[in-house]
């Protein structure tokens, strides 16, 4: 009975669980002291483990609840699932909507259009987060400056170009081996 509960439980947290990890805590909290499957000094305890480790809170949070409450991986393993089924469910369904937009309207020049201008978007988005980053914290010398110009240079290059040496160098694991390779020999 106590592993339907969690799956109901944090089912119903990654479904109406907005604004992350920190966000959801006290959805969390409401359903561990509904159910009583920890007292609150644990709770703290298990909040503050899953903000030293890892990954994201939530999804940490319930990996740690759901193996207090049962004392077993398998409750931890139910609680992860749970949490992040709902997430799952709804990207699947997007990208399956997406696809079949794909399909049946690969032709119209309007979806073809949309979709070019969505990569000026994605650009934008890419920039906004990249110019939050710059401070003087990050940027300790011109070498900095030179590495976060290629590394934007390589990540919007691809979205004018379509080629295959653009999108060899756009790829995105490729990318941060090649900034971690140069980061070993310019600052060791």
């Amino acid at each position: 009975m106590i592993y339907l509960q969690l799956f109901l439980s944090f089912f119903k947290i990654g479904l109406f669980g907005f604004g992350g990890g920190l966000a959801i805590l006290s959805l969390i909290q409401m359903e561990v002291e509904q159910y009583g499957w920890m007292t609150q000094q644990e709770f703290v305890d298990i909040v503050a483990v899953s903000q030293v480790t890892p990954g994201p809170i939530g999804i940490n949070c319930a990996t740690y609840v759901g193996y207090t409450a049962t004392g077993s991986v398998w409750g931890s393993l139910l609680t992860t699932f749970a949490i992040i089924l709902p997430s799952l469910i709804i990207m699947l369904s997007i990208c399956r909507a997406y696809f079949w937009l794909s399909n049946r309207f690969h032709d119209n020049p309007y979806f073809s259009q949309t979709l070019r201008m969505l990569r000026f978007t994605v650009i934008g988005l890419i920039a906004s987060a990249a110019l939050m980053l710059i401070k003087p914290a990050n940027f300790i010398d011109t070498t900095s400056w030179i590495i976060f110009a290629a590394v934007a240079f390589f990540t919007v290059l691809p979205q004018l170009y379509k080629n295959k040496v653009t999108d060899l160098f756009s790829h995105p694991i490729l990318l941060i081996v090649l900034a971690g390779v140069a980061g070993y020999f310019i600052y060791r």
